[in-house]
C-alpha cells in the first residue's frame, strides 16, 4: 500500500480561499509548476524561502510515494521593470551595466541560482524550461488568442483585452480585484496610450531598435510579454489542467491573474486546480527587497560578511529557520532568531544522533506510533513544518530521557523512531547533519575543524599547551566546542 493511500492530505487554495482535499487529476501523479527567478541578480532570501517550500512540497510528495512533474521556469527574457510596459527589461539593463551580452547574464545569474539551491540541499525540478527556449509556442498562444477574439495588435504589439474577457469569463478571481476597481484606481500613463485600456496587458511587444533579444513574429520582431511564458511551458509540461501551480504571493498579481486569463482562452478550462502562495521574508521587521536595498544575498549569511548578522549561519541552520514558520505566514529575518533557532538544530541533531546509542527495554513509555502519525497529520495540514518540528522536538525530548534512564523504549519503536526522525529530518525537512555539512555549504566547516584538531594535537604532542589552550578557546568563542575522549577530539556547534 503506497502512502499516499495512507494519509489524507488538505492543501490551501488560493484561488477559494480555504483548504481543500488534494486529489491530484490522475491518482499516484502530481503535475506542480512554479515560477521561477528572473536571472539578472543573485537570488536573494526572499526568493529563497519561496523555492525552498516548494522543495519541501516535492519532497513530501515523493515521500508519500507519488509521482512528481515538478516544472519551475527560467526567466531569461521578457520580464519588464513595470507594469506600465515602458520599463526597461532588466537583463538587458544588467548587460548594459556590466558590459556583457544578455546571455552572459542570463548564464551567470542562472549558475549562482542553481549552486545557491544545491547548498540549500534543494532538489532540481523535474524539468526547468526557458522563456527563450519556447518563443515559438508563445507565439502560437498568442495567435489563438486573436483569432478567438481577446487580443487587439496595434503598432506590431499584441496586447490582452482584459475588458472583453471580464465580460465572457472573470479578470481578478485569484486575487480579488474587481474590474471596476482596477480601473477606477487608474491612472493614465503615457506609456499606456497605445492600449484601448490601462489593465490590458502585454502578449508581445515590438522591440525598440536598442533592445538586443528579439525574435520574428507575425506581428512584428519583437519578445513576448512575461505572463505568457508561464502559460506556455506550464501547459506543454503538464497539460492544460494540471494540480499545482505556486509562487511568491506578490505573482498573485497580475502575473499569475494574467496566466489564468490566457489559458482559459486558449484551452476553454481553468488551467490549475490548486493556486499555492508563499508569503514574504521580512529583514529586522522591514520588507526585504533587492530595489530597496533591504536584503541580504544567500552568500553574505553563509560567509558572514554583511552588515546586518552578528556571524555567519550555514544553509541548513537558514532553512530550519524559514521552516519554523509556516509558508503562508510573514517571516522576519533577525539575528537574534537565527542564533535561537541554531541552538534548537543543534539539539534536534544532537537528539537524532544520540538514538544510535540508546538500549533497548521490553516495553515504551512514549506512544511511538502516535507520534509518527502526528508527523504526517502536521504536513497533511498544507505542509506544516513548524508543527512538524515541533513534534520533532518532542520525540528528542523523549530520547534525552531515554539517555537520561528516565525513560524506556522497545525494540521496534526504536527502529521507528529512528526510521520516522530520519525521513522527516532529512528526506522532507532535507536538512543537513553538522558532520556532513561542510561538503555541503561551501564553508567546509567539518574540513576546517578537523584541521584544527590535528594542530593542536601536534602542539600537545610537543608541549607546547599554550598554543593547544589557544586553539581551543579561540574555537569555543565561535561557537565550537572541542571535547576530548579516548576515542580522540571530537567537537560540537552552539
Amino acid at each position: 500500500m503506497k502512502r499516499y493511500e495512507q494519509q489524507e492530505l488538505y492543501v490551501y487554495n488560493s484561488l477559494t480561499k480555504k483548504k481543500e482535499a488534494f486529489k491530484p487529476i490522475y491518482t499516484g501523479a502530481v503535475g506542480m509548476y512554479v515560477c521561477g527567478p528572473t536571472v539578472y541578480s543573485n537570488v536573494h532570501m526572499g526568493n529563497c524561502r519561496t523555492f525552498l517550500s516548494f522543495d519541501l512540497v516535492f519532497r513530501y510528495f515523493k515521500h508519500l510515494d507519488l509521482k512528481v512533474r515538478y516544472v519551475r521556469n527560467i526567466t531569461d527574457a521578457g520580464h519588464l521593470e513595470n507594469e506600465g510596459e515602458s520599463g526597461d527589461d532588466p537583463i538587458l539593463k544588467k548587460a548594459r551595466i556590466e558590459k556583457l551580452e544578455p546571455m552572459e547574464v542570463v548564464q551567470k545569474y542562472t549558475v549562482d541560482f542553481h549552486e545557491t539551491m544545491a547548498k540549500f540541499n534543494a532538489l532540481p525540478p523535474s524539468i526547468e524550461p526557458t522563456a527563450t527556449g519556447h518563443i515559438l509556442e508563445q507565439i502560437e498562444i498568442i495567435s489563438k488568442i486573436i483569432s478567438e477574439g481577446y487580443a487587439y495588435e496595434i503598432n506590431g504589439s499584441v496586447y490582452f483585452d482584459v475588458n472583453k474577457f471580464d465580460k465572457d469569463h472573470t479578470y481578478g478571481k485569484l486575487s480579488g480585484r474587481n474590474l471596476e476597481d482596477m480601473v477606477s484606481n487608474t491612472r493614465e500613463l503615457t506609456a499606456q496610450s497605445e492600449k484601448r485600456n490601462p489593465q490590458d496587458f502585454a502578449l508581445w511587444k515590438k522591440a525598440e531598435p536598442q533592445h538586443i533579444m528579439n525574435w520574428s513574429s507575425p506581428w512584428s520582431k519583437g519578445f513576448p510579454g512575461w505572463h505568457l511564458e508561464c502559460t506556455a511551458m506550464s501547459t506543454k509540461y503538464l497539460g492544460p489542467q494540471f494540480d499545482i501551480h505556486g509562487g511568491g504571493m506578490d505573482l498573485k498579481f497580475p502575473h499569475h491573474e494574467c496566466e489564468i486569463a490566457q489559458a482559459e482562452v486558449t484551452n476553454k478550462k481553468t488551467p490549475v486546480r490548486v493556486w499555492m502562495h508563499t508569503n514574504m521574508l521580512t529583514l529586522n521587521g522591514k520588507k526585504m527587497s533587492k530595489s530597496t536595498g533591504n536584503s541580504i544575498l544567500p552568500n553574505e549569511l553563509f560567509t558572514g560578511n554583511n552588515t546586518v548578522l552578528s556571524k555567519a549561519f550555514s544553509p541548513t541552520v537558514a532553512k530550519f529557520f524559514m521552516f519554523q514558520a509556516h509558508y503562508r505566514s510573514v517571516l522576519d529575518f533577525s539575528n537574534d532568531a537565527l542564533i535561537a533557532s541554531e541552538k534548537g538544530y543543534n539539539r534536534l541533531m544532537e537528539a537524532f544522533r544520540s538514538l544510535d546509542h540508546i538500549t533497548a527495554s521490553e516495553s515504551s513509555s512514549f506512544d511511538v506510533e502516535k507520534w509518527r502519525q502526528s508527523c504526517y497529520d502536521a504536513m497533511n495540514d498544507d505542509f506544516n513544518s513548524p508543527i512538524l518540528i515541533a513534534q520533532l522536538f518532542e520525540a528528542s525530548k523523549y530520547i534525552n530521557g531515554l539517555k537520561d534512564g528516565n525513560e524506556t523504549i522497545s525494540q521496534s519503536d526504536l527502529t521507528t523512531l529512528k526510521k520516522t526522525m530520519h525521513d522527516f529530518i532529512f528526506d522532507v525537512l532535507a536538512l543537513v547533519d553538522v558532520a556532513s555539512e561542510g561538503a555541503k555549504d561551501g564553508n567546509h566547516l567539518s574540513g576546517a575543524v578537523a584541521l584544527l584538531i590535528s594542530l593542536r594535537n601536534q602542539a600537545r604532542a610537543n608541549k607546547d599547551f599554550a598554543t593547544s589552550d589557544q586553539i581551543r578557546d579561540q574555537l569555543l568563542e565561535v561557537g565550537i566546542q572541542l571535547k576530548d575522549g579516548k576515542e580522540g577530539t571530537t567537537f560540537s556547534t552552539n
